[in-house]
């Protein structure tokens, strides 16, 4: 095997080599003591290697990347879709990588495979779970796991989005709601509870239930229900559907302002409890924020990583770190490397079966 092949598959040159500059240097100091030809000379091996060193490290790096495998949790800010931001992910990290490349090409041929598991809506922010080689088959089990939120609510507006980026569809006094009255409903929403979704898939056949005209990302023949709802068309409503709430304290309460901490299980939404508890006040609400501070074993101020640590070394320290926060079968599974003859890069949606929460959507590309 060539020296620069030995390179790119040795785990040890993982890491840009540093040489380059170094020869450099040397070669500088050489040309003060050599003819003019000879220095150009000199010059032009230099950046020759300096060249070659690149694209080796380039190469090592994309081995790296395709080598990484498991689950790992980043922080999305408020703005941009949670498919947006997996698409901003993959980019920067086969920019690093420098893929895909003819070198890469002209190989055999790898694919890179990174999704999320848990949809946050662009007005939300928090923690994203992303899996990425093997691990992209962990995410179902994300779905199935306790979520936490800090939602900040709006008493005395209702919206057709139950959230500020809606319009206000109805306003209502709240000036006599109180902190105890708030508390003293809690109960009511806590434990294994029946909850209807902000619009949720369409019905194979009628149920004599109103419509809803508010949003979520769920989808009818590869449309977003929110798409269609803005064109007009009308879409029915499923009726509601067992959830569990594990825990919901109120934590602060400026009206027309509260904000609540809930821990609650798949399938839950948060915008819709704001809503129901605004009419059991004999008033309205909508989410003004929203932050998923927690999804299964990940939490925002642990494991979360910020955009500046998105690159292959960060992720694979994380991906080492979080191994430890999965069963003993699901780390054996998330180990073994995964063998393909697909194309460089490819991309699919999955969508599962059973309608889920606005949270509950697995993508991977």
């Amino acid at each position: 095997m060539a020296a620069s092949e030995a390179a790119v598959m040795s785990s040890s040159s993982l890491k840009t080599d540093t040489f380059p500059v170094l020869e450099t240097a040397g070669t500088v100091a050489a040309m003060a003591a050599t003819p003019p030809a000879r220095a150009a000379a000199a010059v032009v091996a230099a950046a020759a290697r300096t060249g070659s060193e690149a694209r080796v490290s380039k190469a090592a790096l994309a081995t790296k990347l395709l080598s990484l495998s498991g689950v790992f949790a980043v922080h999305k800010p408020k703005g941009p879709t949670s498919a947006e931001l997996l698409n901003r992910l993959k980019e920067k990290l086969l920019a690093e990588a420098g893929m895909p490349s003819p070198e890469w090409t002209k190989r055999k041929k790898q694919t890179l495979k990174i999704g999320h598991g848990g949809t946050l809506d662009s007005a939300a922010r928090g923690v994203l779970v992303v899996g990425i080689g093997s691990g992209t088959k962990m995410l179902t089990s994300m779905l199935s796991g306790s979520k936490r939120y800090i939602a900040i609510g709006e008493l005395g507006k209702a919206t057709d989005t139950l959230d500020s980026t809606g319009k206000v569809t109805e306003e209502k006094p709240y000036d006599k709601i109180t902190q105890e009255d708030i508390e003293g409903i809690l109960q009511k929403f806590t434990g294994n509870i029946m909850q209807v979704p902000p619009l949720l898939a369409l019905l194979s056949f009628p149920f004599s239930f109103s419509h809803l005209t508010s949003y979520s990302a769920l989808k009818k023949d590869g449309q977003r229900l929110s798409t269609l709802m803005k064109r007009g068309e009308v879409v029915e409503a499923k009726p509601a559907r067992p959830v569990t709430v594990y825990s919901i304290s109120l934590q602060k309460f400026q009206p027309p302002f509260f904000t609540l901490d809930v821990e609650c299980g798949g399938g839950f939404y948060i915008r819709s409890l704001v809503s129901d508890i605004g009419k059991e006040l004999s008033s309205c609400a909508n989410v003004l924020e929203l932050t998923r501070t927690k999804q299964g074993p990940f939490t925002l101020e642990e494991h979360a990583l910020p955009e500046d640590k998105w690159t292959i070394d960060d992720i694979a320290q994380s991906l080492e770190h979080c191994s430890s926060l999965f069963p003993a079968e699901l780390a054996l599974k998330k180990s073994k490397p995964e063998k393909s003859n697909e194309q460089v890069l490819s991309c699919e949606y999955i969508t599962l079966n059973e309608p889920k929460g606005e949270d509950d959507v697995i993508k991977t590309c």
